[in-house]
């Protein structure tokens, strides 16, 4: 059976990406990098998690490897499978073995909603051990120094079946990445979207606003990532208001009230 070796190159982060820190991540994850312990980012959507991994992964000069978790995901999806073509069968290494393989960075993406059974795998590649079992092989692989693995999840959408158990969560140094302060947040949107900053800080002010709205049924406010949507149709020609409504309004809600609400929201601020 012939093993079928993968491109690593494509998944270098070419380019530095634009990212602003909120506290003191970088050099946690550096320290953590550095001794070998896995990453753990919790934070509402859009926060900036997947932008920071990219970040990371620049700074260090290592592939970064990112899947999306779902509740479809098995462990063959990620570590790898036997696949048949033109009547040979070969060995394709998942994103995890890949990762391991090559000494990337390993980015689990909302982990808390792939399946238990399927995230087991990760144990004994987050402890001391740093190793990854390839069953349908019989191989036991050691992760070089170079590796790290990182997770991420949405704590405002756990729940009693999708949250992290204690013996997977305590293997991990935990940052938590909030919604960036005013200043911060208004730099971001105003670069992003490559809008004015009076433009962004008003953007920025309806995204608070939105975001008080949590106890009267609104699950998150608006994220930063709609905030540079919005300045983005707004740079295209899109009436402020519009454009406001169609990707953070609409986005945010369905229930009525709560659409109203944004609405008078947006008016009082543009």
């Amino acid at each position: 059976m012939e093993y079928k070796a993968q491109k690593i190159e494509e998944h270098f982060v070419k380019e530095e990406p634009f990212y602003l820190e909120q506290k003191n991540e970088l050099a946690v994850a550096l320290a953590a990098y550095k001794n070998g312990i896995p990453l753990l980012l919790k934070g509402p959507t859009g926060s900036g998690k997947t932008r920071f991994m990219q970040f990371l992964a620049w700074k260090l000069n290592r592939p970064l490897i990112t899947v999306s978790c779902h509740d479809d995901l098995s462990t063959s999806d990620l570590v790898g499978r036997y696949l048949i073509r033109g009547g040979e069968t070969f060995w394709v290494d998942g994103p995890m073995t890949l990762a391991v393989r090559h000494g990337a960075i390993c980015y689990l993406d909302e982990v808390v909603e792939a399946r238990k059974d399927t995230t087991v795998v990760i144990h004994p590649l987050a402890d001391d051990r740093r190793e990854l079992a390839i069953e349908k092989r019989g191989e036991l692989l050691s992760a070089p120094p170079e590796f790290m693995l990182a997770v991420s999840y949405n704590p405002g959408y756990q729940s009693v079946l999708k949250d992290m158990k204690q013996s997977t969560r305590q293997r991990f140094v935990a940052l938590e990445l909030g919604y960036p302060n005013a200043d911060l947040e208004r730099k971001i949107v105003g670069h992003e979207a490559g809008i004015e900053e009076e433009l962004a800080r008003l953007l920025v002010r309806i995204a608070e606003m939105t975001r008080g709205l949590k106890d009267s049924g609104l699950q998150e406010g608006a994220s930063t990532r709609l905030l540079v949507h919005a300045g983005l149709l707004i740079r295209e020609g899109v009436s402020p208001r519009e454009a406001c409504r169609v990707t953070i309004t609409q986005a945010l809600t369905d229930d009525r009230e709560l659409l109203e609400a944004i609405d008078e929201m947006v008016s009082s601020v543009l």
